[in-house]
């Protein structure tokens, strides 16, 4: 497989602090998920990324443009209903009416909230509103979605329709980029592993080999710290 994404030495400092150090990686992976402690720069890699944030050095460099969308630990619901949180997307997006109709109710029954499309967003469960946010993405057709830590916050049942979603955009032909900590997560979505510590990549890995036989003694605790 031919890379799609390369980073070349990317870094960033902030207040003299470096929060990201010379991470020079290439994606040719559907489903990449960056693993990592806390604090490791695992967001943060995320957002530089997509382009959210701007590196203190070195670059991102796209074999394509992709289109891209991104989902967020806790979502942001706008003062209105589910349908017209999904369809202000399209409209950001310069989707043309009809097709910002016809998409929005496509995106609500993907997720399996087109019967609470009338309901203000803001007073649905965490879960459901997680899945407005997957609606959203689902809508603008993306390429490449970006996924932060997306079930951190969510009970199981609700994590687990979560992950399905996620796997229809895969299925659909969407490539991933994921942060998460949960290896057991990890373990169902991932292709590759890509394992973050202290800003620095220290390995990349398929994702079956990762868990069968890490390259560092940093994953190798991690996996025994986290897993049961």
């Amino acid at each position: 497989m031919s890379a799609w994404l390369r980073l070349d030495g990317l870094d960033l400092v902030e207040q003299g602090h470096a929060i990201i150090r010379a991470v020079s990686l290439e994606f040719a992976a559907g489903r990449t998920l960056i693993l990592g402690p806390n604090g490791a720069g695992k967001s943060t890699l995320l957002r530089l990324i997509h382009g959210l944030l701007k590196p203190s050095g070195g670059g991102v460099s796209w074999a394509d443009p992709l289109r891209q969308a991104m989902v967020f630990q806790r979502p942001v619901m706008l003062r209105t209903t589910v349908f017209k949180n999904v369809l202000y997307g399209l409209k950001i997006a310069g989707v043309d009416g009809s097709e910002r109709e016809r998409r929005t109710h496509e995106a609500l029954e993907r997720v399996g909230l087109a019967p609470l499309a009338k309901r203000p967003a803001r007073v649905l469960s965490g879960g459901e509103q997680q899945r407005v946010a997957l609606a959203r993405a689902w809508a603008l057709e993306p390429q490449l979605l970006f996924l932060d830590e997306p079930t951190a916050s969510l009970d199981p049942a609700s994590s687990r329709e979560v992950e399905r979603i996620i796997n229809d955009f895969a299925d659909a032909g969407t490539r991933l980029l994921m942060t998460t900590h949960n290896l057991g997560q990890a373990r169902r979505l991932a292709d590759e592993i890509v394992y973050l510590d202290a800003g620095r990549v220290l390995e990349q890995t398929p994702a079956a080999e990762f868990f069968r036989q890490p390259r560092t003694a940093q994953a190798a605790a991690f996996i025994h710290e986290e897993l049961p």
